[in-house]
């Protein structure tokens, strides 16, 4: 893995626990990779993937934080140096995804446009 892989996405210690969590909950094959990306949609044009799914020959596969994930290679560049992270708190319960690319996002934070 080289540097410009390893920077495409950071989590943060909170999502990671969290993320360890939900695979322990998760009914995922014993390949199952956790996948961050985007797809089409949302009110501002892109939304976040956070799913289990299989590695293609598509993806960069990594681990950061001790989590293993894998990032469609078309993807990454709408998610570097996008931050991953996990809000527990009386306003906010969720992954929050920080994102240096967003050009704009809606309300929700779900969706952007870079």
């Amino acid at each position: 893995m080289d540097t410009a892989q390893a920077e495409i996405v950071k989590i943060t210690d909170r999502a990671a626990k969290q993320l360890m969590k939900v695979k322990e909950t998760e009914a995922t094959t014993e390949t199952s990779i956790l996948r961050i990306g985007v797809k089409g949609g949302g009110c501002s044009g892109l939304s976040y993937i956070l799913e289990y799914d299989e590695k293609t020959d598509d993806d960069y596969e990594l681990n950061i934080n001790g989590i293993d994930i894998i990032v469609d290679k078309r993807q990454a560049l709408y998610l570097q140096g996008t931050v991953l992270d996990f809000k527990d708190g009386l306003d906010s319960r969720g992954f929050i995804f920080e994102n240096p690319a967003a050009t704009s996002t809606c309300g929700c934070g779900a969706s952007f446009s870079a």
